[in-house]
């Protein structure tokens, strides 16, 4: 029998109640058994239309978008107190209803573009109203009230503009219009996001669903423990390098924490970190992941599509971010491991790396194959296809037989990965409606405007206005649904202040994913928290403190686009040119978590913290002068900590000798 299972998937959230109107069913029996059928449909019509067969985008966006009505509403309760084992005829009956909205359109889009010559008629409005309905509250369900309900203020914003105050007034558009806008063209429910989601992103959930079948969870556990086990502060160390890498499947925090965070935090615990430095260790290692390439949490396709340009040129940008955060946090992991006087793991407990690589190894030649297609320049749908089959292969290569992609396991996979879809595909079919009306009413450009009027056209002023607008949007979100929305409403003022397009995008997605780490609602903490069974909201603080060089990384990237290998003309730049960037970064990230954890050999005085804060902001910003001012300053504070720290440990024996 095929039943949901509790961990999350590749590509999925955690089952929270904080998620969604009542989170995931667990469904046993004839019920799960027809969920899977569906389940099973969606991703083999996904696999052959995006494989084998030439179907027009509207057709595939419509069946797509049938699918996750059903599964939609037969996984997601519609409150709280929504049965979790069983959906009713309720749920049956709206998905019905909303499956006749998408078959309708199927049938008749040919029609209404090529017979009526895109005239409408009172039943295409009344089809179309039903579907939008039935979207925002499977939404809702999915992913929370709030894509939802700026999807309806923004249909409530495009009817009436004039309404509204000041530069924010329009001429406003009929009902009519917009809903043929909205349903009936490929610029709003089935526009562009949507059509990332039907292609990119299915495949590579889907990839990761087949990656996690042969037992790949459990090769980037064994391999970090067996890479970092034995450092000072080992197990923190571990989580960091198993949620990087675990990062590469999902790109969802929540997930992460789900899924590594209830094997390293009661290590961590266990080593005598405090239960929220350990839950926060993982909340923010497990953030990263959702601008670790190549996934970047499904964000890098639309990205891609948003900016016009390659998968390639993103997925190169993200690569210098990436290893900084991950380096910040080791650093502080490193330096609170050290205060503490922590050691690592013991030798007996840690298994070898040749061990581990030779056991399962071959599991990692998916990625690397993935990222090489990739680099070679074929295109993502053509790279996700090859993983999964490589997946197949190796599987059965591997000496571990226990993880073998067997035909039972295949089946289980494409039931994960459509699952997993829901709330990502959900999340971009609602935000085209925003994209839409935005679109249609230039509201991006006003608030870009009115943003760059306030700061006064400051570019530090409009980062950090920017900064927290991108914050407050992206709150509780999935990682592609905030990135969406932080592109659509707050990268045109960055791109308009006259920051690079890419260093923009990336800018707004980095502040909407550091979201999950900053309350109030700061859905990986709450969840590492719960995992520790520490305060959620110190859990959520110490997860901030841990991050904090992740918020000074996007102004870095906004001030030095050549840290998404961008050169100051909008081209791109070598990995070459970048190298100093890097070295000065990490050097700057390093001093910068000396200074907030204020420790190094020793407990730092007022003056050597003041200076380590200084020195790091000098080597973050970008420049030869504040670079080599930066790195005397570095090697001066460390010479003077050293000397005292040396003193210090001199003064005990001396008394004692006395």
């Amino acid at each position: 029998m095929l039943k949901i299972k509790k961990t999350p998937k590749a590509g999925q959230e955690m089952d929270l109640d904080k998620e969604g109107g009542g989170g995931v069913r667990q469904l046993t029996g004839t019920q799960a058994k027809i969920v899977a059928g569906f389940a099973i449909g969606l991703s083999v019509f996904s696999i052959y239309v995006n494989g084998f067969m030439n179907i027009q985008e509207i057709y595939r966006n419509v069946i797509f978008l049938g699918f996750l009505f059903i599964l939609g509403f037969l996984l997601y309760p519609a409150t709280k107190k929504g049965s979790r084992v069983k959906f009713s005829v309720l749920d049956v009956i709206l998905a019905v209803i909303g499956l006749s909205g998408g078959l309708y359109l199927l049938f008749n889009y040919s029609v209404i573009h090529n017979v009526r010559m895109s005239q409408a008629i009172t039943q295409d409005y009344i089809f179309a109203i039903i579907t939008i309905v039935i979207l925002l509250e499977v939404a809702r369900r999915a992913i929370g009230i709030f894509i939802p309900l700026l999807s309806l203020i923004a249909l409530v914003y495009a009817v009436y503009g004039p309404m509204f105050p000041g530069l924010f007034a329009h001429a406003g558009f009929s009902l009519e219009r917009l809903l043929y806008r909205v349903y009936m063209t490929t610029e709003g429910v089935f526009g562009m996001t949507f059509s990332i989601a039907t292609t990119y992103i299915i495949i590579f959930i889907l990839f990761g669903a087949f990656l996690n079948a042969s037992g790949a969870t459990k090769l980037f556990n064994d391999l970090a423990i067996a890479i970092a086990g034995q450092r000072r502060g080992g197990p923190a160390q571990v989580a960091v390098i198993s949620s990087a890498l675990t990062g590469t499947l999902s790109g969802s925090a929540v997930a992460n924490v789900a899924t590594t965070g209830t094997f390293t935090i009661p290590l961590m615990k266990g080593l005598g970190l405090k239960p929220r430095f350990a839950g926060a260790v993982e909340a923010a290692a497990s953030t990263g992941g959702m601008i670790m390439p190549p996934i970047m949490g499904a964000a890098a396709f639309i990205m891609a599509g948003f900016l016009g340009v390659s998968y390639n040129v993103i997925i190169l940008a993200a690569i210098i971010p990436a290893l900084l955060y991950y380096a910040a946090l080791i650093f502080a992991i490193d330096i609170e491991a050290k205060k503490l006087g922590l050691k690592g793991m013991s030798k007996d407990s840690i298994p070898q790396v040749r061990g581990v690589l030779k056991e399962r190894g071959l599991l990692l030649l998916p990625i690397i194959i993935i990222i090489g297609t990739l680099l070679t320049g074929r295109t993502p749908l053509f790279a996700g296809f090859t993983g999964i089959i490589t997946v197949i292969i190796t599987s059965w290569l591997t000496k571990d037989k226990s993880n073998r992609i067997t035909f039972r396991r295949a089946v289980e996979a494409l039931v994960d990965g459509a699952k997993g879809t829901i709330q990502v595909g959900v999340a971009c079919a609602s935000v085209g409606i925003i994209i839409a009306v935005v679109t249609m009413t230039g509201l991006g450009s006003t608030l870009a405007y009115n943003i760059i009027e306030l700061s006064g056209g400051v570019l530090a002023i409009v980062l950090l206005l920017i900064m927290i607008t991108c914050i407050v949007l992206s709150m509780g979100l999935p990682s592609t649904a905030l990135y969406i929305v932080v592109a659509v409403t707050a990268a045109p003022a960055l791109v308009d202040a006259g920051v690079n397009p890419i260093a923009a995008h990336f800018f707004v997605f980095w502040f909407g994913a550091l979201s999950n780490v900053t309350p109030p609602v700061a859905l990986a903490s709450y969840t590492a928290a719960g995992i520790a069974g520490a305060d959620a909201m110190k859990t959520s603080w110490t997860a901030v403190k841990l991050c904090l060089p992740g918020f000074i990384i996007p102004f870095m990237i906004a001030y030095n686009p050549i840290m998404v290998m961008q050169n100051e003309a909008g081209g791109s730049a070598s990995f070459v040119s970048a190298i100093p960037v890097l070295l000065t970064g990490l050097l700057g990230v390093f001093t910068l978590a000396i200074a907030v954890f204020n420790f190094f050999r020793t407990k730092l005085t007022i003056i050597e913290r003041i200076g380590f804060f200084a020195a790091a902001f000098l080597l973050i910003k970008p420049g030869i002068v504040t670079d080599l001012v930066g790195l005397g300053l570095v090697i001066l504070l460390l010479a003077i900590h050293i000397i005292r720290s040396k003193k210090i440990e001199i003064q005990p024996s001396s008394e004692v000798g006395a």
